[in-house]
């Protein structure tokens, strides 16, 4: 056989590459990822005066070449924040999607890097990927990283601080997600002291 033939034969048996195949996987909704870097708080500034938003994606294409690039918690510097939040919500407790809910947390102390990075992304597959039943309740998750302290947290926020039923189905699925079995404690954004209930 020919090289040529050889050639011709190999190009006709291609599997021809469709146009829905070159397309972006799109997700369910869009989602904003937000820093705040409270290391060097200016004297008198409002919570959130250094709270920006970074990027907002709705493909699974953009949130993966992301998140290897930069948004990993453990490589933030101490007393900084990261938030994955659903887009047109800002991770703050006034905003209108958050201000009559709370949060679950989940105090990581061991292994704390590594943790906290694999918390982090399981939460961010479990959100974009639509893992959770009360979706529409979740607004978004924070990370907060600590080095000088004895832990590092993750953070869950909800539109609700009432229902209890659909926390309670929130918080056990989180703790699912994160394959735990230290409590997770669920507080109103008003009352963020003391902790409602555990799962």
């Amino acid at each position: 056989m020919a090289t040529e033939d050889v050639n011709e034969a190999l190009t006709a048996a291609e599997v021809p590459v469709t146009e829905a195949e070159n397309q972006p996987h799109k997700l369910e909704r869009k989602w904003s990822f937000w820093f705040d870097n409270q290391s060097k708080p200016k004297q008198g500034a409002d919570w959130g005066a250094n709270l920006r938003k970074a990027y907002t994606f709705d493909t699974v294409e953009d949130f993966w070449g992301l998140h290897e690039t930069i948004f990993k918690p453990s490589k933030l510097t101490g007393n900084a924040e990261i938030h994955l939040f659903k887009a047109g919500v800002e991770p703050k407790w006034e905003d209108p999607e958050c201000a009559n809910g709370g949060k679950w947390t989940w105090a990581v102390t061991t292994d704390r890097k590594k943790a906290l990075d694999k918390g982090w992304l399981e939460t961010l597959m479990a959100l974009i990927g639509e893992q959770f039943d009360e979706a529409d309740e979740i607004c978004g998750v924070v990370a907060s990283y600590r080095p000088s302290s004895k832990q590092d947290k993750l953070s869950l926020w909800t539109r609700t601080k009432s229902n209890e039923a659909v926390l309670t189905g929130i918080g056990k699925k989180w703790k699912e997600i994160l394959d735990v079995t230290d409590k997770i404690a669920f507080t109103n954004h008003d009352d963020s002291r003391r902790s409602r209930f555990t799962v």
